[in-house]
This record gives structure tokens, C-alpha cells and sequence, in this order.
């Protein structure tokens, strides 16, 4: 029976989750998998790591079925169809870690009660994050668990990357510039050291575009700003969230329009980015199909603000040197990525449009002045190896 560890990502309707089998040259992708639609049909899809399905199953009638059933099944789930595996621990990703935990921690009640409190910082993520570990501490209470931030990336920055220009009573209450896809930068901060050295040790400007979506400016592969700030709401335009947005507005909001801030939240969080400026959809690959002329607008404001937002973090580089897409649309997205580099042309970027539609590894010409690639990233295997690394027989722990 081989060693394994899960990593779980679980989000508002969806839980995310990987195994990852231990061997010798690092954690090994054994299977990954997708339990959606919690809360109005929630569907289980499995594969093995050559993507042969080893389940998919709907629930009839599991509108009303939690995250803790859920979860219970997929441990038994797990159980009959893996009977291989023996899980020694579980990684989850927490959004939010605050001001002190910069570093992955096995979970334990103080950790808990800590990072409830930081609930009201990423409310649409933290809370699901928090009910998965509980979820799993009733199912299998000895079973060590690892709490992997995204915030820990951008823990290390200068002061002037994490401070707003408020009273410094208030920066010092936690109310500061945190950032957030920290997994995944970090993942591909440690790819990059991988595949391209010299890149990796000079200034970089990682995309991370998806339906949750942010830049982060990293000189050898450590985080010097981000647009995120905090909370998961700040900076780029996102599937259905506003991104950076002038603070009189939501004075406005409440002031002039009689919004509460529970409604102000609403709005910001699930009915703007691109969703609120098409009218059509937040996903992007059906604003490319749509012809209704807003959606092409929503389109055009992302790339809009995605190459503006660049330009500012060129900026706290001092340069630049390459440009990584990565994350759903920056995988997978050959338009945006063009739209986006031809506004940054002005750098000296140039795309090769043939190696850009199939989503090769460097998009940019040979005479590029910036190097231009598209890794995919792995936040599960960054949770896999921040687990393997923060339990006690792996000389981590607390």
C-alpha cells in the first residue's frame, strides 16, 4: 500500500481535490477530481493520472445536501475505489492567513479559532475552507491536516507594498495590502526555476487570469507587489468581481442609493467584473462566442485593465524582463493573451501568433525584448508539497 496526501481546495459550491502519492523525487499525481454544483445538483468526477474516469455520479435531489455529507461520501468513496492508498494527511488551501501565518501549519483549535476570525476578509472563500477541515476532523479526527495560505507568498513584501495610506493604528489593526493566488505563484516561481534560470533570477510578471484573477511583479521569484490587496476583491477585473474601484463609489452606493453593506458586498463580490458589464455571462469563453456588442466590451476592458495594471508593476520592478500567463483564461485564452501583450507592445513585447494559438510554452518571437511564456499551474501539488514538508516525521510541523 503506497503513502498518499490530498490536497483540497473547497470553495463556495465546489471542492477541488487531488492524491498525490509519495515518492522518492516528490509528491506523484495519482488522481484529481471535482465535486460541484453543491447546493443546487452536486456532481462527483474522478480521473486517474491518465485521465481515465474513475467516477462521475450526480446525487438525485442534493440541493439540500452540505459540504460535510458530501465530503463523507467521497471519503467512502475513496475508501472502496482506492483501497491502494493509504491517506496520511490532508492539505487544504486557506485563503486568508492575516498577518501571521506565513508559513504552512498542521491545524489544530487555536489555529482554528484564528483563521475564523479572518473570516470577514475573504468571505466568499475562508468559510468554506474552515468547514472542510472541520468536515474532515469529524470524519477522521486523528488525521493530520495542513493549512496552506495564499497569502503567505506575499508575506515578505516591503511596507510600501503592503501599506493603504490610512492612520498607521489601523495598518498595524491588520488593515494592510495582503495579496492573494500566492500557490500558485508560487508554483510557478518554482517552475520557472526549473525550466528557465535565468528568467526565474530577474524580473517577472506572473498572469494569473481566471475567474478569480491578479497579477504579482516577483524579482527571484519572491513576490515584490501584487495587485490584490485586502482582500480577494482588489485590483484586476474578475468573472464577477469589480476589481479596483474608487472607495467614493461605495459611499456613493450606500449614501446616495440606500444599499446596506450587505447588499454593497453582494454587488461587488457576485454581480460585477465581467458578468455586470456584459449582462451576458462571467465566463469568458462565452463572451467570445456571444455577439452582443457588451460582452466584446467586457472583453476589452479585462485586457484593458489587466495591461494597465502591468504597466504599473513594470513599474515597481524597475523593468522587465519576462511575462508568464497561467490560470484558466491565461492557459487556455490565445485572444486575451494577444490583446494583452499588443497593449504592452510599448516594452518591447512581441508574439509569435502561431506558437500563441497553440498555447505553446514561449509565445514571444526570438527577437522579443521581453520573454513571454504560458506554464499551467498546480496550486493542489504547491498544497501537496507544503503538507509532505509541515508534517513531524518530514522534520516540519510547528
Amino acid at each position: 500500500m503506497s503513502r498518499a496526501i490530498v490536497s483540497l481546495n473547497a470553495g463556495s459550491s465546489s471542492i477541488k481535490f487531488a492524491l498525490f502519492t509519495l515518492d522518492a523525487d516528490g509528491p506523484r499525481h495519482a488522481a484529481a477530481g471535482k465535486l460541484e454544483g453543491i447546493g443546487i445538483a452536486p456532481r462527483l468526477v474522478a480521473r486517474d493520472a491518465e485521465g481515465t474516469v474513475l467516477v462521475d455520479r450526480n446525487w438525485t435531489n442534493g440541493a439540500g445536501l452540505t459540504h460535510e455529507v458530501l465530503l463523507h461520501d467521497l471519503f467512502t468513496w475513496a475508501g472502496d475505489h482506492l483501497p491502494e492508498h493509504e491517506i496520511i494527511a490532508i492539505g487544504h488551501r486557506v485563503v486568508h492567513g492575516g498577518m501571521w501565518f506565513a508559513r504552512p501549519l498542521l491545524v489544530d483549535d487555536a489555529l482554528l479559532a484564528a483563521l475564523d476570525a479572518l473570516c470577514p476578509l475573504a468571505p466568499l472563500h475562508q468559510p468554506h475552507n474552515l468547514a472542510a477541515i472541520r468536515a474532515i476532523r469529524a470524519l477522521a479526527p486523528a488525521l493530520p491536516q495542513v493549512a496552506c495560505f495564499d497569502t503567505a507568498f506575499h508575506h515578505d513584501r516591503a511596507d510600501t507594498a503592503t501599506r493603504f495610506a490610512l492612520p498607521r493604528a489601523l495598518h498595524d489593526k491588520g488593515i494592510r495590502r495582503y495579496g492573494f493566488h500566492g500557490l500558485s505563484y508560487e508554483y510557478i516561481a518554482r517552475t520557472l526555476q526549473e525550466i528557465d534560470p535565468e528568467l526565474a533570477g530577474g524580473r517577472v510578471i506572473v498572469a494569473h487570469l481566471g475567474n478569480g484573477a491578479s497579477l504579482c511583479a516577483m524579482h527571484d521569484g519572491k513576490s515584490v507587489d501584487t495587485t490584490m490587496g485586502f482582500t480577494a476583491l482588489d485590483g484586476l477585473m474578475m468573472g464577477t468581481r469589480c476589481g479596483a474601484i474608487d472607495p467614493g463609489v461605495v459611499l456613493h452606493l450606500q449614501t446616495q442609493e440606500g444599499m446596506s453593506a450587505v447588499d454593497v458586498e453582494a454587488l461587488l463580490y457576485n454581480r460585477s467584473g465581467l458578468l455586470g458589464v456584459s449582462g451576458v455571462s462571467s465566463d469568458m469563453r462565452a463572451l467570445h462566442k456571444s455577439d452582443d456588442p457588451c460582452a466584446a466590451e467586457a472583453i476589452d476592458l479585462f485586457t484593458w485593465r489587466a495591461a494597465r495594471e502591468a504597466a504599473a508593476l513594470v513599474g515597481a520592478l524597475g523593468g522587465l524582463d519576462g511575462l508568464v500567463f497561467t490560470a484558466g483564461i491565461g492557459e487556455n485564452d490565445p485572444t486575451v493573451r494577444a490583446v494583452i501583450c499588443e497593449r504592452l507592445g510599448w516594452l518591447g513585447i512581441a508574439i509569435d501568433p502561431s506558437a500563441n494559438a497553440c498555447d505553446a510554452p514561449i509565445i514571444s518571437t526570438a527577437d522579443s525584448r521581453i520573454t513571454v511564456r504560458v506554464i499551467p499551474t498546480d496550486e493542489e501539488r504547491m498544497i501537496a508539497i507544503h503538507t509532505i514538508g509541515a508534517l513531524p516525521t518530514a522534520g516540519g510541523g510547528q
